[in-house]
């Protein structure tokens, strides 16, 4: 991988004296720079007859520069390697040359010329290798573990979350800004951050490197000022990015961000893109160093050719978080076998669309839902969610009914076209009240689908409190207020704040929510009542045919009653079971009010309702608190006391 080549016109102009320096042959591995005790060794894959060696370029003056070829006898098979005796890192930064072509190294821990995002000034403009060597106190930190069936992902763009000014932290857009955001993170109930590329990647190419890099994003512009905020494509990938940092140490605060977060209790996974030219065993080297220099404690893994077998089976792995579009577990588990922790998941787009479609009522997807909100696979875990990075935020999602994407500068062509949105009544911002509020009661509808799913949930930064991105449902150009996080809460923002807060508080509390396994639709536990059932207009009835929009679904909960402290005896007399409590979740997403049933009671219990997408409380249809009518496109649930 050369990223950030460069000609060399006259290499006879770079070459000073060597005699100040003393060369020795190196150790091959580890591939890079690295200190040793005699000094720096420089390792590289050549795969070419020409010359290869490093150039040394002075901190101090980086017009300075020294070519060192590596001495023969330096390779084994096709990796050169040497030791430059008695140099500094602090006087020197390094680049690799073979023959005429110099380049940055792909396998360096620090990336120097990068430090602020955005355009540069292409006459000076020049990416440099340095070393990562500043020691870190981690003060006894690790890698956390937390299941998948106790975790709520939240998905964030590191400069995005606080670069905005309504985010008031003291380092907008940096890692130390999402460390500032830790009680909010805490408050919302977030066990997990899954960040989007924070390794180096250059977010702006000259124009001539754009004509020549196929995976640039579809910035096809010679002339075009934009910058590639996302940063899916070729990168460096073993240092954090250096304009995500507000000093001049990305490896420090990267560092500091990750043991700040563990001390909250907040795991970080990095979304790591490889494309297909990325051979799998730098694929492997690349989680190794992260996981063993960062503690990082997972990694959602996008890219074609992902060798996801290899990544499962390494050791080193077992209990770190690897997250991918496809697990082939025949092929890492033998038929018998099955892991007591989870650290597998499958992270595709299949729910997302899926749910989108049921929540506006389309036909066909009542059975759908059925199974993809109770579905887990029985080795691997699997995320669940309704929106991502790509797409449009919540808000969006029931504010527009097609992508805005003018402002990228590609006429709305980019984008995806089909995003199952609907706009509730007008197209973008109103002041209708009544549109608003079925815009709110359909945002609460996507998110207690979402909670109450057996999938592990996944949110987008700023979903919690309504942020929108205007319509534009491609922001992968916009480091602006577009792509950034807007802080500023309205009322109604504050309101389905709070409402997040108890629904994922609820999520988290309840152990039927909670799962490592697929529940099962029958009694095993024997209290009296299955697991998991559906029903409809008549109890344990549910008709999953394609005019139908409206379920509800009950869960049993089984409680310890040794540890249950709240009314024991009474909740054992009046469900008229030892260890169950019941709820039942009604899905109405019909544009006409639905009547549902639920199952009978033991004596005095009741159902009584707890939590509703809409404003008013159902009216039950008998004395029994068993028949009711759910208004239009709503979500209510009841506990059984």
């Amino acid at each position: 991988m050369k990223i950030r080549s460069k000609r060399i016109e006259s290499p006879k102009e770079m070459v000073k004296s060597l005699n100040q320096f003393q060369i020795k042959k190196g150790n091959t591995f580890p591939l890079g720079a690295s200190l040793t005790d005699c000094g720096i060794q420089f390792s590289m894959v050549n795969s070419k007859d020409e010359d290869a060696g490093i150039v040394l370029i002075n901190k101090k003056n980086p017009k300075d520069k020294t070519r060192i070829p590596f001495p023969e006898g330096c390779r084994m098979g096709n990796i050169s390697s040497m030791i430059v005796k008695d140099i500094s890192n602090d006087d020197y930064a390094y680049r690799f040359f073979e023959g005429d072509t110099e380049y940055v190294d792909p396998y360096s821990g620090r990336i120097l010329g990068n430090e602020v995002f955005g355009v540069k000034d292409d006459s000076t403009y020049e990416l440099s290798s340095d070393l990562d060597l500043n020691g870190f106190d981690w003060k006894d930190d690790r890698i956390l573990c937390t299941p998948f069936s106790d975790s709520i992902l939240y998905l964030l763009h590191v400069r995005g979350f606080t670069k905005h000014s309504s985010s008031k932290v003291a380092h907008p857009g940096t890692f130390l800004g999402i460390v500032d955001k830790i009680p909010h993170l805490k408050s919302l109930g977030i066990t997990a951050v899954e960040l989007m590329p924070c390794y180096e990647f250059e977010e702006y190419q000259k124009p001539e490197d754009k004509k020549k890099s196929p995976d640039y994003n579809a910035l096809t512009d010679a002339n075009s000022k934009k910058v590639n905020f996302w940063g899916y494509q070729n990168g460096f990938y073993f240092a954090p990015k250096a304009s995500y940092a507000a000093g001049d140490d990305a490896c420090f605060e990267m560092r500091t961000f990750v043991r700040e977060m563990h001390k909250a209790g907040i795991e970080v996974i990095m979304q790591l893109y490889f494309p297909d030219n990325i051979k799998s065993g730098m694929i492997q080297d690349v989680i190794r160093h992260w996981v063993m220099n960062y503690h990082i404690d997972g990694f959602h893994l996008k890219g074609n050719k992902i060798p996801i077998s290899l990544l499962a089976t390494d050791p080193l792995f077992a209990n770190t978080k690897l997250m991918y579009d496809y697990i082939p577990e025949d092929e890492i588990y033998s038929l018998e076998s099955k892991p007591k922790y989870k650290n597998l998941c499958v992270y595709s787009d299949e729910y997302m669309y899926q749910i989108r479609k049921f929540l506006k009522a389309d036909p066909d997807m009542l059975s759908e839902f059925v199974r993809l909100e109770k579905r887990i696979p029985e080795r691997t875990a699997i995320v669940n969610f309704i929106t991502n990075y790509y797409g449009f935020t919540l808000n969006d999602l029931y504010s527009y009914d097609t992508k805005h994407n003018e402002e990228n500068g590609e006429n709305n062509r980019d984008g995806c076209n089909s995003n199952y949105s609907w706009n509730c009544g007008a197209e973008g911002k109103t002041k209708k009240k009544s549109i608003i509020a079925l815009r709110i009661r359909m945002m609460k509808n996507a998110l207690i689908t979402l909670l109450f799913g057996a999938g592990t949930p996944l949110l987008v930064a700023g979903d919690e409190f309504m942020n929108s991105q205007n319509g534009n449902n491609n922001a992968y150009c916009q480091d602006n207020e577009t792509g950034y996080v807007n802080w500023n809460t309205t009322k109604s923002a504050l309101e389905f704040l709070e409402f997040t807060k108890e629904m994922i508080a609820f999520r988290k509390s309840k152990a039927f929510l909670n799962l490592f396994d697929e529940l099962t639709m029958s009694d095993l536990a024997q209290c009296g009542f299955p697991d998991l059932s559906f029903h409809q207009e008549e109890a344990w009835k549910a008709d999953l045919s394609g005019d139908k929009h409206h379920i509800g679904v009950m869960f049993t909960e089984l409680v310890d009653v040794a540890k249950d402290k709240k009314n024991d005896k009474d909740r054992r007399k009046v469900l008229g079971t030892k260890y169950a409590r019941l709820y039942y979740i009604a899905f109405n997403m019909h544009w006409e009010e639905r009547k549902f049933s639920m199952p009978n009671l033991i004596k005095k219990a009741k159902w009584n309702q707890i939590y509703s997408s809409g404003d008013d409380a159902v009216k039950f249809m008998d004395g029994n608190n068993l028949s009711f009518d759910v208004p239009a496109r709503t979500v209510v649930i009841f506990e059984a006391k």
